[in-house]
């Protein structure tokens, strides 16, 4: 008897793991990987952009946006030294701000599918542990567009803290110069206040 719960024993312990105790953890993924999943939200939202209107839009972005980007990082990032300055209530809400300005961007830009399609074109390291994933808009009714995006990694996986618009231009640079420039001659709530009107144009499908 005991010889036979001793078997039974080591069973039931071969059974946990093979359930999943001790198993090594899914792999986080890729650069690249993360970037196709990104581009496959997007490229949904444009497929039913009419159906979805804007708030169905934003409301499918409001989760994927935190997901992909760094959106802390480069809320900081785009005031540069006035980030220190803040309260934690200015931060507060101007993190709240930002996250719904970046929601807004994308819901109110990509309103509309003619065919338009993502393609990635390779992943390459870059300065300061990051990577940046090539890939390009393909649109048959315009010019098509670069977009290359710089990646770090985060507990939460590899995630955007920067894209270049037609591979080149900083969206972060771009930021940090309009904003970091409102809070110098005015205040964070001055930029809140930009924000949210940015948002409205956005929602009015004015911008």
């Amino acid at each position: 008897m005991r010889k036979l719960s001793r078997v039974c024993a080591v069973a039931v312990a071969v059974a946990v793991v093979c359930l999943g105790y001790g198993a090594p953890a899914d792999p986080q993924p890729t650069p690249v990987q993360a970037i196709d999943a990104l581009h496959a939200v997007l490229l949904d939202v444009m497929k039913n952009a009419a159906s979805l209107g804007y708030e169905g839009r934003a409301a499918k972005l409001r989760p994927v946006i935190p997901r992909y980007f760094d959106v802390p990082f480069m809320a900081e990032k785009s005031v540069g030294p006035y980030w220190k300055r803040a309260t934690d209530a200015e931060r507060a809400r101007y993190l709240e701000a930002f996250l719904g300005f970046m929601v807004a961007n994308y819901a109110g830009q990509f309103n509309g599918w003619k065919g338009q399609s993502f393609e990635t074109l390779g992943e390459e390291p870059a300065r300061m542990d990051t990577r940046i994933v090539r890939s390009k808009l393909i649109d048959p009714t315009d010019e098509n567009v670069e977009l290359n995006y710089r990646m770090h990694l985060t507990p939460a996986g590899w995630q955007i803290i920067d894209v270049y618009l037609d591979g080149t231009v900083s969206e972060l640079a771009l930021r940090r110069s309009e904003f970091a420039g409102i809070v110098k001659r005015e205040n964070f709530g001055a930029l809140i206040t930009a924000l949210n009107e940015k948002i409205a144009k956005l929602a009015s499908g004015k911008s």
